[in-house]
């Protein structure tokens, strides 16, 4: 698997999410494209965020580590989710949040 630095969301027409250091392309999906309902999320690893429920820019956070218990179970949903939904194309360079 290739190494992805994260540092724009769109990307020569292509955008991409992180969740738990992997990286999924997320680019037929007008949702996380500027104006987009989750564009919050483009380019960042948003394992917190999604862990939370949350679209609030602080909580776009690579850090996971306090979430409580139920918290982290819903980031597993998402990841289950974006599993079966998205290509991974890489990891974020440098991730320590890939458990």
């Amino acid at each position: 698997m290739s190494l992805i630095r994260m540092m724009i969301g769109v990307d020569g027409g292509k955008c991409y999410v992180a969740i738990k250091g992997k990286v999924y392309d997320v680019t037929g999906n007008k949702a996380y494209q500027p104006g987009g309902s989750y564009h919050v999320f483009a380019g960042k690893d948003a394992s917190r965020a999604l862990g939370k429920t949350s679209t609030k820019p602080e909580d776009v956070q690579a850090d996971w580590s306090d979430l409580d218990d139920k918290e982290k179970g819903v980031l597993e949903d998402w990841v289950t989710f974006f599993s079966k939904r998205y290509n991974i194309v890489g990891v974020v360079e440098g991730a320590t949040n890939l458990g």
